[in-house]
């Protein structure tokens, strides 16, 4: 065995576009669900039925010493079914997990084991199938889905809880949400990816003014731009990959907070949930949470998801702002297809480019759904708090956000086109190549700031004759400075100055092929 920080890891051998609205009963409401973060989970069902009116309330599967019912108010505001019955896939995976390790330690029988597994597979079909009714005086995911387990099989449903708390159900659950959510975002970061780099390939050789300070600065290729947002979007996905690792640990067999006294096998559920990875030699590592006090009050993985979300998000809002902005008339530098673009209701001329401002528009969500768990869970005692309930809509709003960020900034880059000649007939406008100057004279073996003086004295006199560097005499160069020489031209204007680069990752045009090859092999794109 070896134990990490946060986990023990131990060495064995390896062994809906829209849901259906059921009929509401008697004194019952169906209202429509919330959006959900996954489009497959969205085919679930979304009826959703408020406690009985007038007639006796159901009692709470939690309710033995309790002699009256909650009030209507408190049922309302403390009902987390609205957005939690999300994650019914993997409370009914945990259950099955737990039901099987039950009866593999004696716990519960072999029969009632396959009642229990038969029955939540009936209830999964149930949901899929937009007929399973979600009640609001059944709190949450878990209670909804336990009570309709009850109702359908029976005594043997009232063994599933045993040596299990909702607390380390929900974080169970949220653990395997997450992982699964994070891999969906992962290949959408691939396919903006491959866009962004297939369209570099388009315009290997088109030169556009590189800004500093929204300023013109240097001349630089527009596939070195275009790679740069991969290579963003490289960190992004690397962030979360390396944030998978810690949400891949199971907190199954926690149970409250002390664990249990009941002889439980977390290996054996670690296992069957995939809370592994495979080892050398048939070996497999078992990931889970050691403390049970931290592993029911753990979220630090959701802050980690939702801050690498908040990062990525960022990154897409600047795609978009830059966009957006050589969209305009003042630019001229892009033009999106119809098929992303919206128009006014009262100027019929306008043709904007909406999609990337919302891209732009929505990052602030994402980066505020980081900022609401981070202070939900500022002040919490250990361990489990119902505070912690709240942690659940901030996540899936920032992971349908993202999904659909990505997925609309992938569409955008295929349909937009660079205007090429409004793009040139630009780039003589603010001396993008006066640096290269500077370059020029140290390597006549003048000092740099030296260099630079000269230049900027360069820039002047154009600025007066209202001409560009490579437009000025000889002569007029010279009488700023006696170093200057007739091959000064050859680094003059914006082509010559691209191809004056040669450092490693820079503009210059080998390196830039050279950089569009290496994202072509690393993602799989054929030539």
């Amino acid at each position: 065995m070896a134990f990490t920080s946060q986990s023990l890891i131990f060495r064995a051998p390896a062994s809906l576009p829209s849901g259906r609205v059921a009929a509401p009963s008697a004194g019952r409401v169906a209202l429509q669900g919330r959006g959900a973060a996954f489009t497959s989970v969205a085919a679930a069902s979304t009826s959703m039925a408020d406690s009985v009116g007038d007639e006796k309330k159901e009692t709470k599967l939690w309710g033995g010493r309790f002699e009256e019912g909650v009030t209507d108010a408190v049922e309302r505001f403390t009902e987390s079914i609205s957005y939690d019955w999300q994650l019914y896939k993997y409370d009914i995976m945990g259950s099955k997990a737990h039901a099987t390790m039950l009866a593999s330690q004696g716990l519960i029988t072999a029969g009632d084991r396959d009642i229990i597994l038969e029955g939540l597979d009936q209830i999964e079909r149930l949901i899929q199938e937009g007929k399973f009714e979600w009640r609001k005086d059944r709190e949450d995911v878990h209670m909804n889905i336990e009570a309709a387990l009850i109702e359908r099989v029976g005594e043997p449903a009232k063994k599933l809880h045993t040596a299990r708390s909702r607390n380390d159900q929900i974080v169970t659950d949220l653990r395997l949400w997450c992982r699964d959510a994070i891999d969906k975002i992962l290949i959408r970061i691939k396919q903006l990816q491959v866009s962004l780099v297939m369209l570099a390939s388009k315009y290997v050789d088109l030169i556009v003014p590189g800004y500093t300070h929204l300023q013109r600065a240097q001349p630089v290729l527009l596939p070195h731009l275009l790679l740069s947002y991969v290579e963003q979007l490289e960190r992004d996905a690397g962030r979360l990959v390396n944030c998978r690792e810690r949400v891949n640990f199971c907190p199954l067999g926690a149970c409250a907070l002390a664990g249990t006294g009941l002889p439980i096998d977390r290996f054996q559920t670690a296992k069957d949930l995939k809370f592994t990875a495979p080892m050398k030699n048939r070996q497999v590592l078992f990931f889970f949470l050691v403390n049970s006090i931290d592993a029911v009050s753990d979220r630090d993985f959701v802050l980690e998801f939702l801050a690498a979300n908040s990062i990525a998000a960022v990154h897409l809002s600047r795609i978009g702002e830059e966009w957006v902005l050589w969209a305009s008339e003042e630019f001229g530098f892009l033009t999106p297809s119809d098929k992303v673009s919206t128009g006014s209701s009262i100027m019929p001329q306008k043709k904007n480019p909406d999609p990337m401002e919302l891209v732009r528009g929505k990052s602030a969500r994402v980066v505020g759904d980081l900022m609401t768990v981070l202070t939900l869970c500022k002040g919490l005692p250990q361990a489990y708090n119902r505070d912690l309930q709240e942690d659940k809509e901030p996540l899936f709003d920032s992971v349908r956000a993202i999904l659909g960020m990505l997925e609309v900034c992938t569409e955008f880059a295929q349909n937009i086109s660079f205007n090429s000649k409004r793009i040139q007939s630009s780039l003589p406008a603010g001396y993008l190549d006066a640096t290269t100057l500077a370059d020029y004279l140290v390597k006549k073996g003048v000092p740099f700031r030296t260099s630079h003086e000269i230049v900027g004295r360069s820039v002047a006199l154009c600025v007066s004759k209202n001409c560009q560097l490579a437009e000025l005499q000889l002569d007029d160069l010279k009488a700023v400075h006696p170093v200057f020489e007739a091959d000064v031209y050859e680094y003059l204007g914006v082509e010559n100055a691209v191809n004056k680069f040669i450092s490693y990752g820079s503009t210059g045009s080998n390196q830039v092929k050279q950089q569009l090859e290496d994202w072509r092999i690393q993602l799989g794109i054929s030539s």
